[in-house]
Parts: C-alpha cells; structure tokens; sequence
C-alpha cells in the first residue's frame, strides 16, 4: 500500500519522544512491504507560522490535501493527529472515494478531552483503534465503524538496551514520571502524589538504588538522555494514572519490556492475562511490590531470566510489525481474532 501516516514524528524540539509509536507504526509498515510517507501536522503547522501551532492549522490542513492529491495513498493513517480537520479528512476521502482510513490513539479514555478528540473523527474514519480494550470501547461503536484494541509496539530498533543479559547494573528500580504530583495516580486502591509513593517505595527498600527521572525535584529526561536512563536499571515501574482500563498502558511499558527490564506493575490491568508471573512482576499491594522487588534485586539471576522471558514474550506479541500487520488487516479487511492472543475488533 501506499500510506500517509499522519502524526507526531520528533523532528523537532517540541516532539523530542524518540520511543514514539508513531515511529514504531511506521516502521513496522515499511519493514512489512509498504511505503510510508510520514507527516507531522503539528510541526508543519508550527513551521508555518512562525513556532505558532495555533496559528498554523489552516495551513497544515491544506498541506496534507495537497499531499493526497499528489500521492494518491491506499491508506490514510490519523494518530493523535488534531492539528487536521474532519472537515479535511472529508474533503480527502471525497477526492479519493476508494481510500481507507484509520485513526489511532494511545492516550487513556479516562480523560474527556481524549475520549472529545476520538469522537470528532468517528464519523469519517473506517476504524478506530485505542490502547484501551473491553467494555470502554463500547462509547465509540458506529454503524459500519470499526473500533478495536491497539498495544502499544516495541521496536528492537529503538528499545536497544540489553539489560537482560547484565548482572551488574548502576540502578535496580527505574521509574520516570513527568508531572509526578498533579493529577495524581490512582496506585493499589489509593491517590498518590508520586513523589510520596517513590519516597515511601524507598523506606521499605533502602537498600535499593533507584533512577527516579521527573521525581522529586529530578530534572525530567528525553530523547537520547531518556534513553540512556532505561539503559541502567534492572527493574522498570509501569505505574499508569489509574489500574481500572482494560489492558490500558501507556507506552512506557513497551520501553520497559524492550528494553530488558523486569516490568513491574499493578495486578488487574489485565496484562496477568497475556503475562505470567515468570515474565512479569505483579502486586496488589506496596508491601508486595517491595517484596517482589527486594528478591529480584537480590538474585541477578533471577531477575534476568524474568526480564529475558518478559522481553522475548512482548516482542513476539506485540513487536512492531506484527501491530502493522493488524492495521493493515484491519484497513483491508477481514481481521482474525485467531491470528492474535490478545483482544482485537468488537464484534460486529
């Protein structure tokens, strides 16, 4: 197919994130056969008024037009694309009546603005697909609408640490978090502050180093720099705003996975589902986490072979070009269930 991915891509200051899963989508299509044209509405509408994003969306809405018009694509692919228009996705698909299109989103459906964002372009989108699975789904159901399940895709070319196979790291516990009080996150059945939680973590571990980017006055870290941080710990805390979302992560879990580390996070997320206990560290509780966690630290060994089998079993479901191929399943139709383990489309 010929693809116009429309997104973030980190081009620029303002979108720094080089673990992106826009990058990774568009990986994973090329490497399954396809050519991918990435467009990044944001930075087109910042460069076109002077830093402005605001200022620049009549612009970048007219950009991607001309685009289409010029490369004629299979595949129109909308992912957190909000600088662009429905009005303008209409007029597209109005030039070019045979074009599918899919949009996607990895923000979580607790927040209203997220879930107002999906629904402005439910009516001219084929599919929906969101890295929230089961029932919360249900709100984006349409006659002759697809919505689905969407993981978040680790990329062997971008996750590059190999921390399962080193013995002696400078850290055991990595965990990052760029607004760590406001708004708070819902962790074992109680609001935190994340600097209390990450404070109260180290007195019942005080024997463990922890990299805490973002915590407690620490400057948040990106790009290559954030990259480097995952780069030296043994255990990585998947610690999401709130545990109530069907298999709901942010991405952040496929840098932890992909990049050798235990993944540590709360159980009933769904992910004990696909994960066993000797890939995955589960807790219910913050005495239960520190027990996990104190033994791993203890036994290298251990916690190797927990992050190696983690990793292995994250990239053989959810590696990038098997999350391509799902999309373009789902833009050409029929899709599956059988080809995958975890959930895909509602059923119809």
């Amino acid at each position: 197919m010929q693809i116009i991915h429309v997104s973030s891509f980190p081009i620029t200051r303002k979108s720094p994130n080089l673990h992106a899963v826009s990058i990774k989508l568009s990986n994973g299509l090329t490497r399954n056969g396809h050519n991918v044209l990435n467009v990044s509405d944001r930075d087109v509408a910042r460069m076109s008024a002077f830093g402005y994003r605001r200022l620049g969306t009549r612009h970048a809405n007219r950009v991607l037009r001309e685009i289409c018009e010029m490369h004629r694509p299979d595949l129109l692919l909308l992912g957190h694309a909000d600088v662009i228009s429905p009005e303008t996705v209409a007029a597209i698909r109005r030039d070019r009546p045979a074009l599918r299109v899919i949009q996607w989103n990895v923000d979580p459906l607790f927040e209203p603005d997220n879930v107002a964002r999906i629904n402005a372009k439910l009516d001219v989108v084929d599919a929906t697909l969101i890295s929230t699975a089961g029932a919360e789904l249900e709100q984006f159901r349409r006659p002759g609408h697809l919505v689905g399940f969407l993981p978040n895709p680790v990329d062997f070319s971008i996750e590059t640490a190999r921390n399962h196979e080193r013995a002696e790291l400078p850290f055991e516990v990595f965990y990052a978090c760029r607004n760590p009080a406001h708004p708070p996150r819902c962790v074992f059945g109680r609001d935190w502050n994340m600097n209390e939680f990450c404070a109260q973590l180290q007195q019942l571990c005080p024997e463990l180093r922890m990299t805490l980017p973002g915590i407690a006055g620490r400057p948040p870290l990106k790009g290559y720099e954030f990259q480097q941080s995952m780069c030296e710990a043994g255990i990585g805390l998947n610690i999401s705003r709130r545990p109530d979302s069907w298999l709901y992560s942010s991405d952040r879990l496929a840098q932890l996975a992909g990049n050798g580390m235990v993944v540590a996070m709360e159980r009933g997320t769904g992910y004990e589902t696909l994960f066993t206990a000797k890939q995955m560290l589960f807790a219910s509780s913050l005495e239960e986490l520190a027990t996990g966690l104190r033994a791993l630290a203890a036994d290298p060994a251990q916690r190797m072979a927990m992050a190696t089998a983690g990793r292995a079993r994250y990239h053989e479901l959810f590696n990038e070009r098997i999350v391509a191929r799902y999309i373009e399943q789902v833009a050409a139709g029929p899709v599956d269930p059988r080809d995958y383990e975890w959930p895909t489309l509602l059923p119809g």
